[in-house]
């Protein structure tokens, strides 16, 4: 009884205290006090239930705004996702070091080591960077989406329960972008100059736009043919991926389109049970005969003059259009400078994400277009390949290459082993939303945006926790661990 009285006092005083204070700052329009209990409830849970904030930012991601946007001081940062992150690396790296709560074997995996060398290399070149302060930002970002959506998603992903929901709140929020999309896009008769930019402030531009809800399509195909699916789940999802599509195809992302139909011929390879090094050799073989043969194919290239257009069928066409399409001649103009800068700095490189900042000079007059700029304020390399090699040096490249090759690897072997179909559905759909990516990021890199980047490491996590803990089926999980994070 007394134990009732004091909480009740207690819950009487905060409250009455809030009270004052929120009354206290109306009058003196200082509005930040407002936020008291959401501060409050977030250092409780990154404390308790470090878990919750993921869950959080998994739904935020695709409504997060860059408050490089709106012109404040020239600092880029997603809101609320990357503010959050950062202080679950903080807690994550204390729980670390002050306890053992997390399952050695996840920092033993195969796919980890790679991780670290990834990370470490890129450390090591911010020291030797040409703008030591990009660098270290760039690097820290890198730092809180994998610390987060990698090696807390596997620990968290070893409970079987915990990975529906890690795709489930991060697409309907998705859903409600696509609709946003598309309701402003019909506004300007669904035209391609509008597809561009009616996705902001939520979306930076129609390519990372398309290549997220490429990565969604073979996640969302998976929990339709889902037999533990809720009905009015799937009947929400059926139509959800009826948006989706529309959504993809409105996006006028060839690239996006282009991933999609690369992950649906890995599924064909993997169905007819053809091995992961057998497609290698054939890659190996048939780039080989694409080098011999190089000349003749940019003669026929050059020999495309379809431009983008708002035909599906045109703009589809103009994919191959290296003549005289501004946006394909810029991707090769700041290629072919991504290159100019590796030779030019082969080992280390220019430092993590410092490319933007140091292109422009390395611009050859004959592959400057249109949309070319003398400062050189116009992005990235366009390549998640290419940039690592002039900013990282050739090391740089060959780590992102065999993480590729490793989850890769991963993926056909779970998909040979696994016998469970669930689980066999999860760990292929994640893996083929994966293989968008890379094949997407050929042509564009975003993994400097929590938008592209919580997936991507999130899909990784999947695939090892499935490996660790799941290859067996469901029924071997380890439902009866409870989080200690």
């Amino acid at each position: 009884m007394l134990k009732l009285d004091l909480s009740n006092r207690l819950l009487y005083i905060s409250s009455a205290a809030y009270i004052l204070l929120t009354g206290l700052s109306l009058y003196f329009e200082f509005y930040y006090i407002t936020l008291l209990p959401a501060v409050i409830a977030v250092l409780w849970m990154a404390f308790f239930k470090l878990e919750y904030i993921l869950w959080i930012v998994a739904a935020f991601t695709p409504v997060s705004i860059n408050i490089e946007e709106f012109d404040m001081g020239g600092i880029g940062m997603y809101i609320p996702t990357e503010p959050l992150l950062f202080g679950v690396l903080i807690v994550f790296i204390f729980k670390l070091l002050s306890s053992n709560s997390i399952d050695s074997r996840i920092f033993c995996h195969t796919i980890s080591y790679i991780i670290y060398a990834y990370l470490g290399w890129m450390v090591f070149t911010s020291i030797t960077s040409e703008h030591p302060f990009v660098s270290v930002k760039y690097v820290l970002t890198r730092m809180w989406f994998i610390a987060s959506f990698y090696f807390l998603a596997v620990y968290l992903f070893s409970r079987w329960e915990n990975i529906r929901p890690y795709f489930l709140l991060y697409l309907f929020p998705l859903f409600g972008v696509i609709i946003y999309t598309v309701v402003r896009h019909s506004q300007y008769g669904f035209d391609k100059e509008s597809s561009h930019w009616v996705m902001e402030p939520l979306f930076k531009d129609h390519t990372s736009y398309g290549a997220v809800l490429a990565m969604y399509y073979p996640i969302l195909t998976a929990l339709l043919l889902s037999k533990k699916m809720q009905l009015v789940l799937k009947v929400l999802l059926g139509i959800g991926f009826l948006v989706l599509t529309a959504g993809l195809i409105l996006s006028y992302t060839r690239a996006a389109w282009l991933s999609v139909i690369a992950a649906a011929i890995v599924l064909v390879a993997m169905i007819l049970r053809i091995k992961f090094r057998t497609i290698i050799l054939t890659s190996l073989v048939l780039a080989s005969f694409l080098y011999v043969a190089m000349d003749d194919i940019q003669i026929a290239l050059q020999r495309n003059k379809q431009e983008s257009s708002d035909k599906l069928e045109e703009h589809v066409g103009s994919i191959s259009n290296v003549s005289s399409d501004a946006s394909n001649l810029e991707r090769l103009n700041r290629w072919n400078c991504a290159i100019e800068m590796w030779k030019e700095r082969p080992v280390l490189g220019w430092g993590p994400g410092v490319y933007q900042f140091e292109y422009a000079p390395f611009q050859k007059a004959k592959d400057r277009t249109i949309i070319s700029t003398n400062e050189g304020d116009g992005g990235n390399a366009h390549s998640e390949y290419l940039g690592p090699l002039c900013e990282q040096g050739v090391l740089g490249m060959a780590l992102v290459i065999l993480l590729v090759l490793s989850v890769c690897a991963m993926g056909f072997r779970l998909f040979f082993t696994v016998k469970d179909f669930e689980t066999k559905l999860v760990s292929t759909s994640a893996f083929l939303g994966l293989i968008t990516y890379f094949v997407h990021g050929v042509l564009n890199n975003y993994l400097d945006t929590d938008k592209a980047s919580i997936p991507f490491w999130g899909f990784i996590a999947v695939l090892v926790a499935v490996d660790l803990y799941h290859t067996k089926g469901i029924s071997h999980r380890s439902d009866k661990t409870e989080s200690k994070i």
